[in-house]
């Protein structure tokens, strides 16, 4: 029966002189070396992009990225190489640099681990590749239309798609050697909307781990609808309040706030070098006993999900917060060695020509016992928030700034006017300790999260239910 790891070698090395037995013997050359671990990661991305203006085909583009990356670690040593080809000199090469932090000893050999995922998570097909152009151009002139004929004041229409498909391999000294097909898909609608000399933008995405087979049979138009509704509403806000007040969070997206103000706080990387405001703290309470937190990268389809990490490890579904309390860290192989803890399958890379760290997958707060309708009834005066924009986030202190893309006013426990300008301001671990409503309705956002972390950008997701934080700072233009 052929193997992940055979149909990834097929793949990978089809006009190359490598194959998994040149890797392997490169890991066992590597291992004379006096050093705590060293690996081999080998990436193929083939990326699809075609983006619609106003009807017109604005963007087509075809790009394939491929190469290795030898990575050499000596306690806090780290040696790192890479190559943008799959050759034996280009392999040797990066070898030898990559080693160079190291002194040479006696060569070990290497116990090799295929390591088979007890899950698969995402089809293995490709996901634009055997779609037809003509299909995919239409499909983007479908979703134009059906912005355009919503509302009369929508004037500009952005509609874009984009694919990848992955193939990796890795080998490491400690005998682990896995590999994945990993496919990705998006599906992005921004319209821009003018009534009165005054225009407001609206977007909405999705996508995930699935194929074009898969996307066709979503509510696509529902896009568009989001798009358009978020634009319009804009139109009639008004300035919103300022003041610290009671603020609602809505399900699936907002859960941004999280990943950003918590979820970095609790990377491996950050609480072993004691710059995280969770450092130290595993077991003390840091949130309200109604919040629990998850990071898990077993989920079907999902952007954020992986069968192995970049380092060959198993993604899991590790519990951060339970009930309020700190349960454990994110780990990558080099902090948890570090650290004397388990990887916990978050080992990630940009590509091959990165470092791997600890980094998130889908990180989502689990569901409650509240209705929504009853969290919104709750408040006497504050904001409810459903979409969130850009934001930023100090990992030392926990201090966040968020701003809201699409929020609206609560009265005597009602929605009342849509309002713009509002911000959201407070420190994430005091945050969690407010939160004094949770929602039975958790889900996570619909497949448009991308990570940022030391210059390095990954695909995540996140998540949360309806939420009450009773003590918000919100920035706004109104007296509160």
């Amino acid at each position: 029966m052929t193997t992940i790891i055979d149909r990834v070698e097929q793949h990978l090395f089809r006009e190359s002189d490598l194959s998994v037995a040149t890797i392997s013997q490169a890991i066992e050359s590597i291992s004379r070396y006096q050093q705590d671990y060293a690996d081999i990661f080998l990436q193929e991305v083939v990326m699809e992009y075609w983006q619609l203006e106003d009807g017109l085909v604005k963007d087509a583009s075809f790009n394939l990225n491929k190469g290795l990356g030898i990575r050499s670690i000596d306690g806090e040593k780290t040696g790192f190489a890479y190559a943008n080809q799959f050759e034996s000199t280009a392999l040797n090469n990066a070898l030898a640099a990559a080693t160079s932090i190291s002194r040479a000893g006696q060569s070990k050999a290497v116990s090799f681990n295929q390591i088979v995922p007890s899950h698969s998570l995402y089809t293995e097909h490709t996901v634009l590749g055997d779609v037809e152009p003509s299909l995919k151009i239409a499909l983007l002139r479908q979703l134009d239309a059906k912005a355009r004929q919503m509302d009369e004041k929508v004037k500009q229409v952005m509609v874009s798609l984009s694919a990848a498909d992955e193939h990796m391999l890795v080998a490491a000294i400690d005998g682990t050697l896995a590999a994945d097909i990993r496919p990705m898909i998006r599906l992005n609608v921004t319209v821009v909307a003018e009534h009165q000399g005054r225009r407001e933008r609206g977007s909405a995405g999705m996508g995930g781990r699935y194929d074009w087979q898969h996307l066709m049979s979503l509510d696509l138009e529902s896009l568009a609808s989001q798009a358009v509704h978020q634009a319009v509403v804009n139109l009639e806000a008004v300035e919103a309040p300022a003041g610290t007040m009671p603020v609602v969070l809505g399900n699936g997206w907002p859960g941004v706030l999280l990943h950003e103000a918590i979820g970095h706080g609790l990377e491996g990387d950050f609480n072993r070098k004691g710059s995280s405001a969770y450092a130290g703290r595993i077991g003390e309470k840091v949130a309200s006993e109604l919040c629990t937190v998850v990071d898990d990268g077993t989920l079907e389809g999902q952007r954020g999900s992986l069968n192995v990490d970049d380092e060959g490890t198993l993604t899991q579904s590790t519990v951060l917060i339970e009930n309020g309390v700190l349960k454990g860290y994110m780990q990558d192989k080099h902090n948890a060695r570090l650290m004397g803890q388990q990887a916990t399958g978050n080992g990630r890379r940009e590509s091959y020509a990165h470092l791997p760290m600890p980094r998130m997958t889908n990180t989502l707060m689990l569901a409650g016992q509240s209705n929504p309708e009853e969290i919104i009834a709750s408040v006497k005066k504050g904001i409810y928030a459903p979409n969130f924009a850009g934001g930023q986030v100090d990992i030392t202190s926990g201090n966040f700034v968020f701003s809201a893309s699409e929020a609206y006013l609560i009265e005597d426990g009602k929605l009342t006017a849509p309002i713009k300008g509002a911000t959201l301001a407070g420190n994430g671990p005091e945050v969690l300790k407010y939160v004094s409503m949770v929602g039975n309705d958790s889900q996570l956002d619909p497949g448009i999260g991308v990570c940022g972390k030391d210059g390095q950008s990954v695909p995540v997701c996140v998540g949360q239910p309806t939420l009450k934080v009773d003590q918000l700072t919100v920035g706004g233009t109104q007296a509160g």
